[in-house]
């Protein structure tokens, strides 16, 4: 078995509209390499403005959407060439943590059955009340009382408790990756630091890997090990956080760093030779150590 978990080779996407021939492309993803390895969790950031791609990468890793060159493996195996068994343990192994906390949920239904539902369908435990049992310990895990959140629908819930849910969902797999795309975005500051708490703990005590979607380099510095900056689909620069983001090599990744406001008031945001412009004449930085 590869020593990598999960593998991203060469992956590019391009995304056609259009009809006839007024179709236009759009390149999303190019040439991206991306890898986890089983035996050393780690926290990743995937960072960088709007329409910079992340989001689609991650939808590839999630076998979500097809690349349209390149290759996605899961343990070895490729993700889109799976037979049943090993889409179930893929699917399982493999989690997401969803942006948006109000999409994710059918209005129909009570939380119960998001919680329910993934654990019997990948036979997670062998009984209801051993079920019920890794459901109220996975909400324990992220601050959610069980009495207060079991048996109430979605609307009943603020945006904060419904994706500490999702997080919940996710660690009640027993999952080896988590793919979080913008997990806090959409959440109160307030509860920001205990859904980035419970996401560090993935790693610290339970060993998962987690791939941190985001365009805000603060809270990747807090949480990450490593980070990867896309600019328009191209990794321009990865290598150990502290690296990228007190030292930046490339230009971009020295506005994307140069655009974090600083708290105090009096000190002023840095300011680039303006013939530094933004775009891709200068080569990516590769893979810093």
């Amino acid at each position: 078995m590869s020593s990598q978990i999960l593998e991203g080779k060469n992956l590019v996407k391009i995304f056609t509209s259009g009809l006839f021939v007024k179709k236009s492309t759009t390149l999303a993803v190019n040439d991206i390499n991306i890898n986890i390895e089983e035996k050393k969790p780690i926290i990743r950031a995937i960072a960088g403005e709007s329409g910079s791609g992340k989001t689609t990468l991650a939808r590839m890793l999630l076998g979500l959407i097809k690349p349209t060159s390149g290759e996605i493996k899961f343990e070895g195996n490729d993700i889109f060439k799976l037979n049943q068994k090993q889409k179930l343990n893929f699917r399982r192994r493999v989690q997401p943590i969803f942006q948006d906390p109000f999409g994710v949920f059918n209005p129909f239904y009570k939380v119960d059955r998001v919680l329910n539902m993934p654990i019997k369908k990948f036979k997670v435990t062998n009984n209801k009340t051993e079920a019920q049992d890794r459901i109220e310990m996975a909400l324990n895990s992220v601050g959610l009382r069980p009495d207060e959140t079991l048996g109430r629908f979605p609307h009943e819930l603020s945006g904060g408790q419904r994706q500490r849910i999702m997080v919940a969902r996710a660690l009640s797999l027993e999952p080896k990756i988590i793919i979080a795309d913008e997990p806090v975005s959409m959440v109160d500051a307030s509860l920001r630091a205990t859904i980035l708490e419970s996401i560090y703990n993935f790693k610290k005590n339970q060993d998962i890997s987690v791939l941190y979607i985001t365009h805000d380099l603060t809270t990747a510095h807090q949480l990450c090990d490593d980070i990867m900056i896309l600019y328009r689909g191209n990794m321009v620069e990865a290598g150990p956080i502290d690296s990228v983001v007190r030292k930046p090599a490339h230009v971009y990744t020295k506005h994307l760093v140069g655009s974090i406001p600083f708290p105090d008031p009096k000190m002023k945001w840095k300011k680039y030779d303006e013939s530094e412009k933004l775009n891709l004449d200068k080569p990516s930085v590769g893979w810093r150590k």
